[in-house]
Formats: structure tokens, C-alpha cells, sequence
């Protein structure tokens, strides 16, 4: 922060378009009115030292006074993330000495840098702060509104704050770089730190059911996972049973040592013709590799933080709506992908299997952050681990000579989008009968700035993209692989942690996996 704030200061104080941002205080000062003033200055005191902090204060109380549910580490969050930005805040200004606008300014000037802005700083930690509380302690339409709204106060400090002519853009700008690596620092000490997850993949994948099976034959069973399904969405899910005739379905919780295998495992064997999976990626694949092969009808709940099947196969991610149109819908195969190697259990996948930086990614991410903070924890994580190291690697694919690489990250994936629509592997598609391979290799601040460039791309993710080995993201297309790394690697499957290990092999499974699917979906 103090380096960019000599450098604007500085050498590129001339340069375009910092050379034009009087330009923009002084039209700003053109338009002025009565009515503007006066709502720009109660969007400026919504970043005002004392409203800020009454605002930190009451809601830290509020999350640490509630009887039996007291959230420490989200008012540490939320207070160190503010009380971090403030000293920043004071750092920049000793170091850096940027004189303000030379228009008129509607408010008192205090005695420090226009660089940066201290109320946008400030706006930004708490109200952005709020708005990661608000999506992760709230339920249902009103949680995306809310925590939009708080989004965008800081955005409106921001504009006030040009418009009364205490600052210049870049000022706001730095200021709201500041709250949102404030809270981005303090989010990863305090709302990231969890004890490690286990997983039933790392033992036997044969993990015996839970007591309780019997259902008589053709009935539905629901299998959950507790930690992503709460009680009102096992209330939603029971009523869209009954709606589709399957009242007297069964409801078996998911366990630390079962993620999901063993229940759907006990369901299959007992006759069940439906299984109903509530949770997110890692209880679909047990539910998956259960269900393999098998007649059974899988119908995806999506409750969890990732959801990649679900967003694939074009399911809404309501829990209810999406049961509601898989139950209305018809059944359809689609491929699964099966993994094993060294350390690690032979076992099925739905989305995506890897080795490197997805896997140290998946590692950082205990369950309580994705709670809390959804898939914000994974974007710290990335953060964390951008300097994994780089490792060669030799990939063999269906029986070719084989490659040879360097790689950060090698994935195997049956679907390519993730959340927010980006396409990670173009092509990949779960009815294709094939896996695709993605090498990752960024090479400096280029080599992931081209990489980042390609993966947001606004291009559909079936359409070809050609690559090749000097590109920082090489793809293939296969049926079975084998890929060998120099050292041993973090792994994942469908998110979940398992095992490191030297070797990943491969292979689809056409058609493996029976699914229901809304009429007319993917």
C-alpha cells in the first residue's frame, strides 16, 4: 500500500489517468446542489471514525452476549479486521504525504495524507465485514439483499467522499484495497483455522452401514449431511417427498467416520429405488461411489459450499426447488470418473480429482470457514498457497508416449464450470464418456496473469480452447491416464482431502451413475 502510494505519488503522478483526477474532483464540484450535499454527507458519515466504531463495538457485543450460540471468532473478525485497516490507515499517512483536491471542500480537513481515504478504509472493513456475517448467519431470499446492501455502503462513502472534494479516486481506490485486505488477512487467522477433516476415503472404502437399514423394498431414503443440511431444509425435503408420493421416506445422517458410503450403501442393498442426498460435493461422491452401477435413483439436494455436480447438471441450488424438478424430471446415466494410487483407495468422483495447488487449497479450507464464510474461504486459501511449488510430472494417456511436464496443479475433471460460472475445463461434460486433463504451469506474475485471463474468458465452456506446453494451462482429453509426479503431492476428490501421494491414475466410467434430472436439462 505505502509502495503504490509512492509510486502514484511519484513517477506515475503524470501519467494516465492519474493525470487526469483533478479533472474528475472538479467536475464533481460543477454539479454541486443543495439536495447532493446533503446526501453526501450522510453517505460520508456512514465512514466516520465514531460511527464506525459504535457500529464494531454494538454488533461484536451483539455476536458475543447471544445466550448459547456466543461468536467469538466473528466479532474477533470483525473488530481486529477494522482495528487492522485503522492501523494501516495511520502507517500510509506517515509515510506518504498527498495533498488533497485543490477544489472547495464541504468538510473539515484532517491533519493527514489524502492518500488514502480513512473513511472509505473504515466503511469498507465493517460493512463488508457485515456482509460476510450476514451470508453466512442468515437464511433464505433476504441474506443476498442484505448483504448486498452493506456491499454497496462502502461504494457510496467512496463517492461522497470525491464529491465533498476530500479525495482523490485513487485515494477511495487504495482505501478500499485497504478494508478489503484488512479483512481478507484477519478473515484467514481468525475464520479459517480448523481442526483437520478427515475422511473415510483415506481407510477402507467398503466403511459398513450405520444401524437402522431395512426399508422395505422400492422406497426412498434421504441420506444427510448433518454439519450443510439443517433442520429446515429436512423439513423442505420431506414436504417435496410428499408431494411426489414418497411420504414414508427415511432420513439417515451422514457421520465423521461415513460421509455418506456406508447409508447409501445400506439403501442399495436393502432395495431402495430413489436415494436423496443432502449436502455438498464430498457427500455426493460417497452417495456416487455407493450407487455405482447400481439401478438406483440418485436425486442431489445441493446444501454445501461448492455444489459443482449440481451447478453442472443445471439443478437450481434451492434445495427445494431442486428436488422439486429432479422428483418431476427424468432419470438419466451419467459418467462417473474412477481414481486410485498410491496410499489411495480405489474409488469413483463426480466433478473433479487432483493433485498440487487445488489439493493444498482444499486442505486450508476447514468446514467451519466454508460455514462462515462460503466459497470466500477458498479465496483466501488460493491466496495462501499461490507460491506452491512447481514439480515435474509425467502424464500417460490411453496408452500414448507419454508427457512430459512441470505443473503446480494437475486435475482431473468430469464437469468443467465452478461457481460463478467460470469454466475451468472447456469441453469436460458428464455424458461425453471421457475425462479431461488440465496442467497448471504459471510462470511469474505473467504466467498467472495469463492463466487468470484464460480461466475468465465469457466464452462458452463447451467451446474448444487450444493450448499447448509454453501456455500456463495445457488440457487433454482421455479415457484412462496415469499421472506420476517427482514428489510426492496433496490430493484431493470432489474437494475433499485424501492421502498424498506420487500417483494418480484414472479412468472414465461411461454412463455409471443413474440421476434425476429435470426434463430438458443437461
Amino acid at each position: 500500500m505505502i509502495g503504490l502510494g509512492l509510486l502514484i505519488t511519484g513517477p506515475a503522478h503524470a501519467l494516465w489517468p492519474l493525470s487526469h483526477e483533478d479533472g474528475v474532483d472538479e467536475g464533481l464540484e460543477g454539479i454541486r446542489t443543495s439536495a447532493l450535499n446533503s446526501v453526501s454527507f450522510v453517505a460520508s458519515e456512514a465512514g466516520n471514525t465514531l460511527t464506525v466504531i459504535i457500529g464494531t463495538v454494538a454488533v461484536c457485543l451483539g455476536l458475543v452476549l447471544i445466550p448459547h450460540r456466543r461468536r467469538w471468532r466473528e466479532a474477533l473478525f470483525l473488530a481486529t479486521g477494522v482495528a487492522l485497516q485503522a492501523l494501516v490507515f495511520l502507517l500510509i499517512t506517515l509515510a506518504v504525504d498527498r495533498r488533497r483536491p485543490d477544489v472547495e471542500r464541504l468538510d473539515d480537513s484532517p491533519p493527514t495524507s489524502s492518500y488514502t481515504s480513512g473513511h472509505t478504509g473504515a466503511a469498507t472493513a465493517l460493512y463488508a465485514g457485515l456482509a460476510v456475517l450476514a451470508f453466512s448467519r442468515i437464511r433464505g431470499p433476504w441474506r443476498k439483499v442484505l448483504g448486498g446492501v452493506l456491499l454497496l455502503i462502502p461504494v457510496l462513502v467512496a463517492a461522497a467522499r470525491l464529491y465533498r472534494g476530500m479525495h482523490h479516486p485513487t485515494d477511495v481506490l487504495g482505501g478500499m484495497l485497504n478494508g478489503t485486505l484488512s479483512l481478507l488477512i484477519v478473515g484467514s487467522a481468525f475464520l479459517t483455522r480448523d481442526t483437520p477433516r478427515t475422511s473415510a476415503r483415506d481407510g477402507s472404502p467398503d466403511t459398513p452401514a450405520p444401524a437402522g437399514g431395512g426399508q422395505r423394498r422400492g422406497t426412498a431414503v434421504v441420506v444427510y449431511n448433518p454439519l450443510s443440511a439443517n433442520a429446515g431444509t429436512l423439513d423442505t425435503v420431506r414436504s417435496v417427498l410428499s408431494r411426489h408420493g414418497c411420504a414414508d421416506a427415511r432420513l439417515v445422517a451422514t457421520t465423521a467416520d461415513d460421509p455418506g458410503h456406508g447409508q447409501c450403501a445400506a439403501a442399495r442393498d436393502a432395495g431402495a429405488s430413489l436415494v436423496v442426498v443432502c449436502g455438498g460435493d464430498g457427500t455426493v461422491q460417497a452417495a456416487a461411489d455407493a450407487l455405482a452401477d447400481s439401478d438406483v435413483r440418485l436425486a442431489i439436494v445441493p446444501c454445501g459450499t461448492g455444489n459443482l455436480l449440481a451447478r453442472n447438471l443445471q439443478l437450481p441450488l434451492n434445495p427445494a426447488k431442486a428436488l422439486d424438478r429432479a422428483l418431476a424430471g427424468t432419470p438419466r446415466r451419467i459418467d462417473l470418473g474412477r481414481v486410485d494410487g498410491d496410499d489411495l483407495p480405489a474409488t469413483h468422483f463426480t466433478a473433479m480429482s487432483g493433485a498440487g495447488l487445488d489439493a493444498s487449497v482444499m486442505n486450508a479450507t476447514g468446514e467451519r470457514a466454508k460455514a462462515v464464510m462460503g466459497w470466500f474461504a477458498y479465496a483466501l486459501a488460493v491466496l495462501r498457497n499461490l507460491r506452491a511449488p512447481r514439480t515435474g510430472v509425467t502424464v500417460r494417456l490411453d496408452g500414448k508416449p507419454a508427457v512430459r511436464r512441470t505443473a503446480r496443479m494437475v486435475l482431473v475433471a468430469n464437469v468443467g464450470t465452478l461457481q460463478g460460472g467460470v469454466c475451468l475445463v472447456p469441453e469436460a461434460r458428464p455424458d461425453d464418456g471421457e475425462l479431461n486433463l488440465l496442467i497448471l504451469d504459471p510462470h511469474g506474475f505473467r504466467g498467472w496473469l495469463r492463466a487468470l485471463i484464460a480461466l475468465m474468458r465469457k466464452a462458452p465452456c463447451e467451446e474448444p480452447r487450444v493450448t499447448s506446453a509454453a501456455h500456463p494451462i495445457e488440457y487433454f482429453t482421455f479415457r484412462r491416464a496415469t499421472v506420476e509426479f517427482d514428489a510426492p503431492q496433496p490430493r484431493e476428490i470432489d474437494g475433499d482431502p485424501v492421502a498424498p501421494g506420487r500417483l494418480l491414475r484414472a479412468e472414465a466410467r461411461p454412463g455409471a451413475l443413474t440421476v434425476m434430472l429435470p426434463s430438458g436439462g443437461n
